[in-house]
């Protein structure tokens, strides 16, 4: 059996327990505000992550950056004390859902607007030793944003150590995504010679593997690269504002990463990951006194 598919599969298993608990706080009142999950992208955050290092290496998030945290810090107390608005919080309960810090990890709400602060968090790698690399996640809908061009074209003129990520989940909020788009997403980088890959995302091993030769070439020439990763938003864009139908849904919860990675593991292993990341769920929940 693949040792590192185990591993990636008990992230992904966190992550995908963590973001459904933060639905269900939510429906009863414990939770304000906004939360946006990651239910069915968890193995893009695992793949991604995992090929990092965490030391040298930086990620900057999106909106929708609880699985990429999770994957980077494993800190499942802080953060929910951080959505909770609790001074415990990793940034006192100051940052919320979305406005993450701490370490190499960052995020905001802004629409693509992590693309020019990881572009200029590479500069500074760039000329420090080290050989760090900053990824940097955007979606699909945030492809329409300006200033990830802009932010690419310098990327790509100064010859920087940024690896941009694109979740491509099929649709922005409520839009799909053929309907914003007039051209295919993964030929925007190519156009300022960004080379770009396309992988299936809801494989974490592919991601893994593809993202770790990604990071390496990057070490080697510091030159920016894009992964546009194939996957599918299986929950709501934010709470429960979804207009999909069902049949869509369904058919995409056919290619879910984690009944995929479930495929190849024993399901004597797939029962003991799941009750140990439910079990650590529940005793987060005891502790906070939402149990």
């Amino acid at each position: 059996m693949n040792s590192d598919l185990v591993v990636f599969y008990e992230k992904m298993v966190l992550i995908r327990l963590f973001e459904e608990m933060l639905l269900k706080l939510f429906s009863v009142g414990h939770l304000r505000g906004t939360v946006h999950t990651c239910i069915g992208q968890e193995a893009c955050a695992v793949g991604i992550v995992s090929a990092l290092d965490p030391t040298r290496d930086v990620v900057c998030s999106n909106h929708r950056g609880h699985g990429h945290f999770l994957a980077f810090t494993d800190d499942t107390n802080g953060l929910l004390a951080e959505i909770l608005g609790l001074t415990s919080g990793i940034c006192g309960g100051k940052g919320g859902s979305q406005h993450l810090h701490v370490n190499n990890f960052y995020s905001n709400g802004i629409l693509g607007g992590m693309v020019p602060v990881a572009a200029g968090i590479a500069l500074s790698q760039k000329f420090t030793e080290g050989n760090g690399v900053t990824v940097v996640f955007v979606g699909d809908g945030a492809m329409s944003e300006g200033v990830i061009y802009e932010a690419l074209n310098m990327a790509s003129l100064w010859k920087l150590p940024l690896l941009l990520v694109i979740e491509h989940n099929q649709i922005a909020q409520s839009t799909p995504w053929n309907l914003e788009h007039g051209s295919t997403i993964e030929g925007r980088p190519i156009s300022f010679g960004i080379p770009t890959e396309t992988v299936d995302g809801n494989d974490v091993q592919a991601v893994y593997d593809s993202t770790k030769t990604i990071v390496d070439n990057i070490r080697q020439d510091s030159n920016p690269r894009c992964l546009l990763l194939k996957t599918y938003r299986l929950g709501p864009h934010s709470k429960g504002d979804d207009y999909r139908c069902i049949a869509e849904i369904s058919f995409h919860q056919t290619n879910d990463p984690l009944k995929r990675a479930e495929t190849v593991l024993s399901e004597n292993v797939k029962i003991r990951i799941q009750t140990l990341c439910q079990t650590r769920i529940n005793h987060m929940l005891e502790n906070f006194s939402l149990l």
